[in-house]
């Protein structure tokens, strides 16, 4: 193979390296639809909220995590009918296949009856969190 090739080759891989990435960063924390996905309250360690829950997906390993926990905390201490249930994938991988769960942390909100309305993956906008809570 001729250098030039290679380096050619190489500076494909590149940009298809630093594309992807673009997109996975612009694609993180948005507010996706729920789909048919209803949230079973024997899943959690808490108590789930008259209006919402907020379900936090996370794992001993995750960087992130903190910082969507401090977050998602506020939200529910400043709301009266709001929750903040945190799962630990860790302790129940089966969790992470029933729910369709691939990376931490991941965010669902949860209506009273336990249907998701909004799912966010990757640490989520607060102003998307909002408009969510609002829709609910």
């Amino acid at each position: 193979m001729s250098p030039v090739l290679a380096l050619l080759i190489a500076a494909a891989l590149l940009v298809v390296a630093v594309l992807t990435g673009v997109v996975v960063r612009l694609l993180d924390g948005r507010r996706r639809g729920g789909g048919h996905l209803r949230f079973d309250a024997t899943d959690a360690d808490g108590e789930l909220g008259a209006k919402a829950t907020l379900v936090q997906f996370s794992t001993e390993m995750c960087a992130r995590c903190p910082q969507v926990r401090r977050m998602l905390g506020s939200i529910a201490a400043a709301a009266d009918d709001v929750a903040h249930v945190e799962v630990d994938l860790t302790h129940r991988p089966d969790l992470s296949s029933r729910y369709r769960v691939l990376q931490t942390p991941t965010t669902f909100l949860v209506d009273g009856a336990g249907v998701v309305r909004a799912r966010f993956n990757g640490v989520p906008h607060r102003h998307a969190l909002d408009e969510a809570l609002a829709a609910v």
